[in-house]
């Protein structure tokens, strides 16, 4: 478990992950939320302030805001904070973004290849499944005009925003709480509990409610996790997020989706409990192809997380 005992370097203090959360994580998202705060306002401006509130805070139309400018300007918070979290890290603990990664290694693509193939594979299985079943569900919303640049903002900026998290939730923390427990459960549960907790203000919980919405969040966190932990490293978390909010933001959208842009369908009404029942299925299908492939020992999740070996040199 090179990624998980990384964190046994002495350097695992509790005091500094909190001054890395604090000032990578909100002031990260304050900071890098002005782009779009001075958007917004100029576009208010020219339209003499005569705008209307959103129902759903994400929809930045309502501003007269291109959608996929806007999808833009909201990943900037999240490159802020992903910045300031690798400076940090270095500052406060002495660890790379290597480190923090897989525990040293170099970036394993073909792991981020595989997770972007099963988990898009799987997405596309039901998205075709639910659109020959319930057509009706599904309004075709194709605009070229509109589209085209959704792909090349969503392919190459929405990766960004999911690496982001799984660095702070699926590396940095789970390194932190394997460091405090030596437990695997702990490094899995922990983090994915905070996971949820971070998506709380996300217009689906407002619309949805907290509870209902919660374990659908935590669920993926931990399917995420446990990937991060057989896998030893974080690479197939990060293709299996990437895909997954980058074909849901080019397939479908909802009016209480936290990605309001120009997707190929509007989803008229969303079932929550339907969604969770199916995220769970799907995640332990996932799991289980990752499993055959890689040829995972899942006996590794129970076992307690013990530090290296150091050896002195004569």
């Amino acid at each position: 478990m090179k990624h998980l005992t990384r964190a046994f370097d002495g350097q695992n203090q509790w005091w500094k992950y909190l001054v890395v959360i604090i000032v990578a994580v909100i002031v990260g998202q304050i900071v890098g939320a002005i782009p779009l705060i001075v958007v917004i306002g100029v576009s208010v401006a020219m339209n003499g302030g005569q705008v209307a509130t959103p129902e759903n805070a994400m929809d930045l139309s309502a501003y007269g805001i291109d959608p996929n400018l806007g999808l833009a300007l909201m990943v900037i918070p999240f490159i802020v904070m992903l910045v300031l979290a690798i400076v940090l890290i270095k500052a406060f603990h002495q660890r790379t973004s290597k480190d923090v990664v897989n525990g040293g290694r170099s970036f394993r693509w073909n792991r981020f290849g595989l997770g972007v193939a099963v988990w898009g594979g799987i997405m596309l299985v039901l998205f075709f499944t639910q659109l020959l079943i319930s057509p009706e569900d599904l309004e075709f919303r194709f605009d070229p005009a509109a589209f085209i640049p959704l792909v090349f903002v969503a392919v190459l900026l929405i990766p960004i925003q999911s690496g982001t998290e799984e660095f702070i939730f699926r590396g940095y923390l789970a390194q932190g709480v394997a460091g405090w427990t030596k437990r695997v459960w702990a490094a899995i549960l922990i983090p994915s509990v905070l996971f949820a907790l971070m998506h709380a203000a996300n217009p689906e919980v407002k619309e949805h409610g907290f509870w209902m919405m919660m374990p659908s969040y935590f669920v993926f966190g931990v399917a995420f996790a446990i990937t991060a932990v057989l896998d030893d490293g974080i690479e197939l978390a990060i293709g299996i997020h990437a895909v997954n909010n980058t074909l849901g933001a080019l397939l479908v959208t909802s009016k209480e989706s936290a990605i309001q842009v120009p997707s190929l369908f509007f989803q008229q009404e969303t079932d929550p409990v339907n969604d969770a029942v199916v995220l769970v299925v799907s995640s332990v299908i996932m799991l289980i192809i990752l499993k055959v492939i890689l040829k995972w020992d899942f006996s590794i999740l129970a076992k307690k997380i013990k530090a290296p070996m150091v050896v002195d040199e004569a």
